[in-house]
């Protein structure tokens, strides 16, 4: 095994010298299957809203990750992260006390830890590509949170970040490591619905301007580094950016600059599986048609080899429908419908095409550290699913038929669309 693609055990000797004091448990104690310190891999958590608490747990469950560092603009967010990583790690090491997990409110200062080995970008969209470049600038792998990024050309910047100081980056798409949509994609690529001519999706609207009324401003809120890269200020309002005790989803998704509303968010994770059934992860459509226009009662998309996708409602909330000259397939989270009946639990055989095994997302992140190979969803696979959602996106706005070059990543028809491809940015924060 080459020396080069794997990180040495004394680099994690190295790395987890600054909590050997509180967490030391020979490899003898802890028994099989177990990770002893010395070849846990740190890292630093960024953003410490609802989904990041799924995340940790996540990470922990690996039994490969310690939680090192973590940040947030809202303190009240951080510290209660940061005190349930310490107990864990309390508690599983039988300790009255830990405190190896430290608080930050600036992601740039966690970022120059060398103990540090990745991060966990769990952040809302507009700070993705920024901290994406930064991280991989500093040396670090990333785990990023989908959609991957606010617009296009800050997702190629990512790429060409990630490329550049050649580290291993994960896209939060776990889609990709369930069982269910593994198995709806081998179908569809070995033949088993004959010749697909449509693929169905089925999420939610395009954002929308900003329209929620002002509110007082917690103290313990760091608001102007909150709205980050973002040029255009907008107030604040709890649903933006919710205390952890209330239990709604944050809406700054449903807003433009902010983020790409339900078709970026549920999007990324629905038009991932269509991109990767249809062997599209390096490429994607070559034109976009938005509803009421040419005739077209639906966003629509096409491919060069004329397969055609839309975003509609087929009666399936969060979905994906493929149609073939030989049948139907519908997967959604934990369901998978074909027609034919029988195809639902086919096995796929050995020497039939097969797709990248995962079944754990968070654990291929790792093993892919380790190996320095690319994960599941790799920085490129994740960049092309969020185009998807973004150039679908810019089609509503501009309501017009556009052509899309997949290679050059420009529109050849439309130049009022190329200006929606990027967007300003605060200079200190900028990837351009």
């Amino acid at each position: 095994m080459n020396k080069k693609n794997v990180i040495s055990r004394r680099k994690f000797l190295a790395q987890s010298a600054i909590l050997s004091s509180v967490f030391i448990v020979p490899r003898r104690v802890l028994g099989r299957g177990y990770t002893p310190p010395s070849d846990m891999i740190n890292f630093g958590f960024i953003g410490t809203g609802r989904q990041a608490f799924y995340l940790k747990q996540s990470f922990l469950n690996t039994g490969e990750a310690q939680i090192a560092a973590a940040c947030d603009v809202y303190k009240r967010k951080v510290d209660t992260f940061v005190r349930e990583v310490n107990e864990y790690y309390a508690k599983f090491t039988g300790k009255s006390s830990y405190n190896g997990c430290v608080a930050y409110s600036n992601f740039t200062e966690l970022l120059q830890r060398k103990d540090i080995d990745a991060v966990v970008i769990a952040t809302p969209d507009a700070w993705h590509a920024t901290m994406t470049v930064m991280a991989a600038k500093a040396g670090k792998d990333i785990y990023c949170e989908k959609p991957l990024s606010l617009t296009v050309t800050e997702g190629r910047a990512m790429v060409n970040a990630v490329k550049k100081y050649k580290r291993v980056f994960q896209t939060g798409s776990m889609q990709r490591s369930w069982p269910e949509f593994r198995q709806a994609v081998e179908l569809v690529r070995n033949g088993y619905l004959g010749e697909i001519t449509k693929v169905q999706v089925s999420v939610g609207a395009p954002p929308v301007p900003y329209d929620l009324p002002e509110e007082q401003l917690p103290a313990d809120l760091d608001w102007n580094m909150w709205l980050g890269p973002n040029t255009e200020y907008v107030h604040y309002n709890n649903l933006l950016n919710p205390a952890l005790d209330n239990p709604v989803w944050a809406k700054w998704r449903n807003y433009k600059g902010l983020g790409g509303g339900d078709m970026t968010d549920w999007g990324a994770h629905m038009f991932d599986i269509a991109q990767w059934a249809l062997d599209m992860d390096r490429s994607g459509p070559v034109d976009i048609t938005p509803p009421g226009v040419n005739g077209a009662t639906a966003l629509t998309y096409r491919y060069a080899n004329g397969i055609v996708m839309t975003k509609e409602n087929f009666g399936k909330n969060h979905a994906v429908r493929f149609i073939g000259t030989k049948g139907t397939l519908d997967v959604q989270r934990r369901k998978l419908e074909t027609n034919p009946e029988q195809l639902r639990d086919h096995k796929i055989g050995s020497n039939e095409k097969r797709v990248y095994y995962s079944e754990d997302h968070y654990k291929d992140f790792i093993n892919a550290m380790r190996m320095r190979t690319e994960p599941v969803a790799d920085i490129e696979t994740g960049h092309r699913t969020a185009t998807v959602c973004n150039i679908g996106n810019i089609a509503f706005e501009v309501k017009e038929y556009l052509k899309w070059d997949p290679v050059k990543e420009r529109f050849t028809n439309n130049e009022t669309a190329n200006q929606l491809l990027t967007r300003p940015m605060k200079k200190e924060w900028s990837v351009f």
